[in-house]
This record gives structure tokens, C-alpha cells and sequence, in this order.
């Protein structure tokens, strides 16, 4: 018997809607579900494998104790989570609360409630030490707004955006960053066929640059120099917008005689792009009406928050934002109303907060608690000494900058619990390995897509839609799953603490107050938790419950308003701290062009999504690795010709770090010069050169965690790598 069900993807963070046929009640294909209004069919490779996830014969069933001589044997849940429990709870009393740590990966959007448990926990439990993924991603982001300060309006809507502007983006493979989430290439066809300009920087033609009415295709590194040039070029010709600058924003005139060394010629020399098309595309953004938003990319060069700062600085200058009177359509659904108001916020430090790391000076920042530095928290012994780690939604030993210093800590640790669905690296390190749920067990619901709207401009759906996805199977017969966050709980149930979590809110948006008590005597439903996540929500989760497909919630009524009578606070375009920073950067023009490439290393490696997997997860499907079940070396046609290369051919790439073993493939959309791979690929330091043709090897390899350090965040850089390249025998 065949049958059809609606649902979310939960493959990736898009959360597409999606219809899944079932035989015999059993999943067997999934597609983009049409009749989801804001998806509209869409679905890409990645969900449309999720059936073969669900039956893939490596998915872990039982959960996983780690024994004496290193091998594994299945155990029941229960009781592996009796002997965390009791581990957990010496380890803690004999060496303090902190001495326990959490990681918290990307793929903590599949469950909403995972997160909102797992942090309740390590509050209960006294430990501060909650490490995410975003702190290695763009952590620069979030700093870099609270030293600007907040607009209290979003950007402008994108159906009337005439300019939209990314800097080392790929949307229509990655999702996110300055398209609308849902169907980024429909919406961009769109917007771009009603007249709106298209521009993006970005050293690859990738499948968004492409679409591109201006390419600034410059070297690795040059993002920075060339936004500070925009910002020289707006205000040398009085592009900006002068009244909403009067208006909103201090420091014009200091932000102007700090871009001021930045000459178009110069950089546009340095970056290697036409100082034509610099000046076109400085024009057409300052002169639209729009918003600029950048990737990971422009994060991973050490100057994130400063690249970040300049980036919202150039949204400001130019008046990218809503005004009184215009229509909020991010109005909130699973969140409170959007309050919006056409005033500012006033800035604060953003970094420099509790709890602060023993290892070079880090402390937490609005960008999260760095994790790069969780293996030398591990590694250094002493007082306060990371002991044991919670891994949940992630793949630390891959995801990590310094993969063998990275495993080395993990394998050091006392007690090490992996959350995964397989026996991924870090499962293979771990003491326990806690065997969780698939998405089609389990009920979804676009909380977290929809949080994304509030956490940089240009992000987030374009409306206010919401879904709701009942679990549609039960795992497998004989199966021991549970859901991730149901680790924490039972935990905290065992060692005898409470746990409290809040409702999710937007920036400004009235809450009904106080965090919720759990009852730690009878464990709440998944949708227990939603309901309490959901408490302040504009649309009722009862409501959105009765949308299968999905449904967009429109509220008309909704405008920004206007500025609060007697409102002083401004933006902040001039922050000394950046200001200094900014003087470092145009010190260095002149030096940091082709003339800065090491004879040693005369490559630059850059990081570069496939469509075919998300981060770890997907490489062990076969329909998703039959193009490429490695990650390639992907290299110019020319530089391959001029090393002595071919297609396919095994290298060595070597950083002044490390080294690895690759695979090279041509890409003439690639700038010559670059190589670019996808991260997070490849198994544990000892075994991959070995098997680079069967599963890819780790770019983090060549990274060090204490390299270019960005000292508001700590993350180290991550792109623009100096490395050689050499062919080796296969």
C-alpha cells in the first residue's frame, strides 16, 4: 500500500516542506511538496535522500559503550545513560562544575527542543562551558551588530529591494545569506526579472555569482579591503543617505577619515578586480534600495567582527533599513509579534563576558564561547580543566580548526558522549555513543528558520510562514532511539536537578515572563516543549498545527512605527576599537596583494560547500555520493595544467601546519590561484590519508587554532591559506 505524508526537511537548517511516500509504511521516496506555499516544491538532492537515511543500513540502532580494548558493543539507553549519570556526577564533584563541558553542532536545528534542555542542564548542573558551532562559523556577526548598535526595524522587504548585494555567499547552495530562505533561486530569478541588481564578490563564479550583474572576482582575503573602499567612495561623492545618517547614526565624521586611505584604484589593484566594476557596484548598492549581507567566507580571514562591523556600517550609511510606515513582513508566527520601530539602539560591548577561558585570554561573546579553543581547555591540566564532553548535533573532530590537536584532546577526556546516528569520527573516540532519533520519528517545526530572521540582516524567510510535522514512523522494530534532547532530561533526572526553559522571543518582543519549570517526575512530550517554546508566539502552534503543508500567516496591520518621542540613541559607525583596527588594515595597503603570496605556499585555499552534503552528514549515502564521495581539490584549469596535473590526480596540500592528501579537480569558475575544498570531510588524522578516494580528507588538518586569532571572538582564521601544491604516487 502506497501512501503520501507532508512534512518538513530536516536534512539541513532550510527547512523545506516536503511530501514522503511510503510502501507498506515504510519510506521510500521524497519530494518538494508543491502545495507548500513558501517552498513551492522545492527540495534539494540532500531531502530528497532522507528515505535512504531512514534505511541506511550504517545508522546506528543501540546506542554504543566504548570498551576496554577500544571496541564497541551495543547497550541499552537506559543504562548507558545510568552510567553517565553516575560518571558526570564524579567527575563533577571531585573537580568542579566546569570541569564539564557541551559542544552544540549545526544540526541542533533538526529539534527545536534539543538545545533549550541540553542549556537548562548544564545550568542546572553549575557549568557555563557551552561551546557552538556558530563561534567557528561567523561569530564576528553578533559582535560586530552590538558595537554598531540595533536598527528596530528589519532591512527592507525583498519584494521591493532593487539592489541586494553578498560577499562570499553561495545561497542557491547553501540556503542562507541575503536570499530569502525556502526557494532562493526562484526568488532570486524573480527579483532579478522585475529589475531588481545583483551583486556579488566572491573569488569563485559560483552557481549564485553567476546570476551576478557585477562579479568582483577578487583574491582571497580582499573583502575587507573592499568594502572600507565602498565606504571611501559613498561618502568621498555623498551617496549616502544624509538624512537618516543625521537622523540615526554618530561618527560620520571620524568613519570618513578612516576610510579615506582606502582609494578605489588602489584596492581595486590589490583585490585584482576593474577598479570600473568597483566603482559600478559602489554606485548601484549606495544609490538602491536593499541590504548587503555576507557568508562565512569574509569570518574565516581573522578580521570577521571588523569585516562584519564595516558591512552593517555600509548598510547604515546608505539608509538600508525600514522606515516608519513600511510593512514588516517578517511578522513573527512561532515568535512574538515583531515590535518594530523605526529608531536605534544603542550600542554595547558584545564580547569580553563570563565565562572566561584559562587559554589565550578568551572570554564568551555574543558570538558564542569559542571552540577552538575546547582542545587546549581540554589538553591544559589545572584547575578548571575541561574533563568530559556532551557532543549533540555535531561532529567536533571534524568540524574543528586543528583536526590532530583537535581528536588528541577528545581522546584525553575522561568521558566523552556523542549524540549521533552513526559512527561518525567522534563517535569513534567516544566513550558512549548515544544512539538518537531520524526526523520522520520525530515532530518539527520551523521555530528555528524562523529565528534566523533576527540574527543578521538579509536572512531568514520573507514572510511570515510556519509549519508544524508530526513524527510520520516509528524507527525500526527493535530499535533503543530517543530523541536528543531526551538525553539531557533523563540525565538531569538521575543526578536530581531541575530544569527551566523560556519561551522563544523575538529582539524587543513582550514576553509573558519567567522561564517554565519542567516536572522532573513525569517527562514531558516533545510537543510539551513546543508548546512552551511557542507560549508567546503570534500565531498559536494549534493553529499552525492545522496547515499540514504549511501556511503563511499574514498580519496586514503590521508597519514599523514610528520613533518614540524624545528617543536619543544612536548607530555607531565610528567604534574606537574598530577605528583602530581599521588604521592596522589601511597600514598594511599595498602589502597584502599578489607581492604578500609566500614562494613556499603560492596557493590560497578557501572553503567551498558541495550541494551534496551538510558539513559531516550525508557523505555515507549512496545517492548522495555518487558525483563526488571525496571532497574535491577543486583547482583552475590553467594552475592544474602548469603544475603537471590531471583530473583526479592525488596531491599533497601543505600549509606552514600540516599536510593532506587530495583529490584535484578543474573548475574554470575558479580564480587562478585557489583552491578550494569542502570542509568537515574525512575520518580520524591516522586513516584518511588512506582512504582519501573512499571519504575525503580534512582541510582542518592544515589550520592551526592560534593562527590570525580575530581578539573580539577568538576565531582563528580558517581561509586564505598559504599551501603548496605537489603530486604524490596514488
Amino acid at each position: 500500500m502506497r501512501t503520501t505524508r507532508p512534512t518538513m526537511c530536516r536534512f539541513c537548517d532550510n527547512g523545506c516542506g516536503v511530501l514522503v511516500d511510503f510502501e507498506d509504511g515504510l519510506p521510500v521516496k521524497a519530494r518538494g511538496d508543491r502545495d507548500n506555499p513558501a517552498y513551492a516544491g522545492f527540495c534539494c538532492i540532500k531531502g530528497q535522500n532522507v528515505p535512504d537515511q531512514w534505511n541506511h543500513s550504517g545508522r546506528l540502532l543501540q546506542s554504543q559503550k566504548r570498551l576496554p580494548d577500544g571496541t564497541f558493543a551495543p547497550v541499552a539507553s537506559s543504562e548507558a545513560i545510568d552510567a553517565i549519570a553516575e560518571k558526570l556526577g564524579e567527575i563533577a564533584a571531585k573537580h568542579g562544575p566546569r570541569s564539564v563541558a557541551l559542544y552544540e553542532g549545526t544540526y541542533s536545528v533538526v529539534n527545536p527542543a534539543t538545545m533549550p534542555i541540553a542549556k537548562a542542564f548544564m545550568e542546572a548542573l553549575g557549568s557555563s562551558l557551552v561551546f557552538n558551532a556558530n563561534s567557528i562559523d561567523m561569530p564576528g556577526k553578533a559582535v560586530a551588530q552590538a558595537l554598531h548598535g540595533t536598527w528596530q526595524a528589519p532591512s527592507p522587504p525583498f519584494e521591493s529591494r532593487d539592489v541586494t548585494m553578498l560577499i562570499g555567499a553561495n545561497p542557491l547552495v547553501s540556503f542562507q545569506m541575503g536570499l530569502p530562505i525556502a526557494n532562493p533561486g526562484r526568488e532570486l530569478n524573480a527579483a532579478v526579472a522585475r529589475g531588481m541588481r545583483f551583486i556579488v564578490i566572491d573569488p569563485r563564479r559560483s552557481e549564485t555569482a553567476r546570476k551576478a550583474h557585477i562579479h568582483l572576482q577578487c583574491r582571497p582575503g580582499h573583502d575587507l579591503f573592499l568594502v572600507a573602499a565602498m565606504l571611501n567612495v559613498i561618502l568621498r561623492e555623498d551617496l549616502h543617505d544624509a538624512a537618516f545618517v543625521a537622523e540615526n547614526v554618530a561618527g560620520l565624521k571620524t568613519l570618513r577619515a578612516a576610510v579615506e586611505p582606502f582609494d578605489p584604484e588602489l584596492v581595486a589593484e590589490q583585490a585584482d578586480v576593474p577598479v570600473a566594476d568597483l566603482l559600478e557596484a559602489t554606485r548601484t548598492f549606495a544609490m538602491g534600495c536593499g541590504v548587503a549581507t555576507a557568508g562565512t567566507a569574509p569570518s574565516f580571514n581573522g578580521q570577521g567582527t571588523l569585516f562584519e562591523y564595516l558591512l552593517i556600517t555600509l548598510n547604515t550609511i546608505c539608509g538600508q533599513w525600514s522606515r516608519a510606515g513600511d510593512p514588516v513582513a517578517h511578522t513573527g508566527t512561532l515568535t512574538p509579534a515583531f515590535p518594530a520601530i523605526a529608531q536605534a539602539s544603542a550600542p554595547y560591548r558584545g564580547y569580553g563576558y563570563e565565562p572566561k577561558l584559562r587559554v589565550r585570554d578568551i572570554a564568551n561573546c555574543d558570538g558564542g564561547l569559542q571552540a577552538s579553543a575546547l582542545a587546549e581547555e581540554i589538553l591544559l591540566e589545572g584547575e578548571g580543566q575541561i574533563r568530559a564532553l556532551i557532543s549533540v548535533a555535531g561532529n567536533p573532530a571534524l568540524a574543528i580548526p586543528d583536526q590532530v590537536l583537535n581528536v588528541r584532546a577528545l581522546e584525553k577526556l575522561d568521558l566523552l558522549v556523542q549524540i549521533d546516528i552513526k559512527r561518525s569520527a567522534t563517535a569513534r573516540v567516544a566513550d558512549y555513543v548515544i544512539a538518537p532519533k531520524l526526523p520522520l520519528e520525530m515532530a518539527g517545526m520551523t521555530l528555528s528558520q524562523e529565528l534566523y530572521g533576527f540574527y543578521a540582516p538579509g536572512i531568514g524567510y520573507k514572510e511570515a510562514y510556519a509549519q508544524y510535522a508530526p513524527p510520520l514512523i516509528e524507527p525500526p522494530e527493535g530499535a533503543d532511539v530517543i530523541e536528543d534532547w531526551e538525553l539531557f532530561y533523563a540525565l538531569a533526572q538521575r543526578m536530581g536537578l531541575e530544569l527551566e526553559i523560556a519561551p522563544a522571543t523575538a529582539p524587543g518582543a513582550k514576553s509573558s515572563g519567567g522561564r517554565v519549570a519542567l516536572d522532573m517526575t513525569r517527562k514531558p512530550s516533545t510537543d510539551d516543549i513546543f508548546e512552551i517554546l511557542t507560549r508567546d508566539a503570534r500565531v498559536p502552534l494549534s493553529e499552525v498545527r492545522k496547515h499540514p503543508h504549511g501556511a503563511i500567516f499574514r498580519d496586514e496591520t503590521m508597519v514599523v512605527a514610528p520613533r518614540e518621542e524624545g528617543w536619543i540613541e544612536r548607530l555607531d559607525v565610528a567604534n574606537p576599537e574598530m577605528m583602530t583596527d581599521l588604521a592596522d588594515l589601511a597600514a598594511s595597503l599595498g602589502k597584502a596583494g599578489a607581492a604578500g603570496l609566500d614562494s613556499r605556499y603560492p596557493f590560497r585555499l578557501i572553503n567551498g560547500r558541495l550541494m551534496r552534503s551538510y558539513n559531516s552528514n550525508g557523505q555515507d549515502l549512496e545517492g548522495l555520493r555518487r558525483k563526488w564521495p571525496y571532497n574535491p581539490a577543486f583547482m583552475h584549469p590553467d594552475d592544474l595544467e602548469r603544475e603537471g596535473l590531471g583530473a583526479g590526480d592525488l596531491v599533497e596540500i601543505r600549509s606552514e601546519h600540516g599536510s593532506i592528501r587530495g583529490i584535484v579537480q578543474p573548475d574554470a569558475e575558479l580564480r587562478a590561484g585557489v583552491v578550494s575544498m569542502a570542509p568537515t570531510y574525512g575520518g580520524l588524522p591516522d586513516e584518511q590519508d588512506a582512504k582519501v578516494r573512499e571519504w575525503g580528507t580534512n582541510s582542518g588538518r592544515l589550520l592551526r587554532v592560534d593562527d590570525s586569532v580575530d581578539r573580539y571572538t577568538g576565531q582563528p582564521r580558517m581561509g586564505n591559506i598559504s599551501v603548496s601544491i605537489q603530486a604524490v604516487p596514488d
